[in-house]
């Protein structure tokens, strides 16, 4: 079967699962999308990954990739490669010194992990027919897509504002080290926002 590639176009909070989240993926120069329902918790984890976010500690999936690279082992790509009664599987396609080694993988986790490798995302065109989407007419909207990251699962008590850029880092490396992804998404969208003003 023949690989097609993919890109994370959105993360936005699923319509129809009110504590989950859907990341968008859509195939390189074509409309075609394919909406993937993930977590909150690996959302959250995608999203610090594309912001290029770190804590004091390693995070969960910044471990593994640190296990791996000590390893002297690499993610050369991930292909989600089957959609079982709506769930989708993922493989993730490993490089030891030459030897490809390839492990089962919760699609979100193989997500996750492609970000911090930087390494191509694939799948296979029944997938696509199957579970993919046309969004006709769409222009292409490159990396400005993932500006939709996702929202806070809950109103924020806290009012950011009130808290200088000093503060507001520290509480940052802080909820990250807790890997309270949900704040320090609201944490960094008030420093973007100074930031831009």
């Amino acid at each position: 079967m023949n690989k097609i590639e993919l890109r994370i176009m959105a993360i936005s909070r699923s319509v129809t699962q009110s504590t989950n989240y859907a990341i968008v993926l859509g195939e390189l120069d074509s409309p075609r999308r394919l909406p993937v329902i993930i977590g909150s918790a690996e959302a959250q984890s995608i999203a610090v990954a594309i912001e290029g976010m770190t804590g004091p500690r390693p995070l969960t999936h910044d471990l593994f990739k640190n296990t791996l690279e000590t390893l002297r082992t690499d993610l050369r790509e991930i292909i989600i490669s089957d959609l079982k009664e709506g769930v989708f599987y993922a493989r993730l396609v490993l490089d030891r010194e030459g030897e490809i080694i390839e492990v089962d993988s919760r699609t979100s986790d193989a997500l996750a992990l492609a970000i911090r490798f930087e390494c191509p995302i694939y799948t296979y065109g029944d997938i696509l027919e199957t579970a993919g989407i046309v969004l006709h007419g769409e222009e292409e909207h490159d990396e400005e897509d993932l500006d939709e990251q996702p929202a806070t699962a809950e109103a924020n008590p806290e009012n950011l504002s009130s808290f200088n850029v000093g503060e507001l880092n520290h509480m940052l490396e802080e909820v990250l080290s807790n890997e309270n992804y949900e704040r320090a998404a609201q944490i960094r969208d008030e420093l973007k926002r100074r930031r831009e003003s």
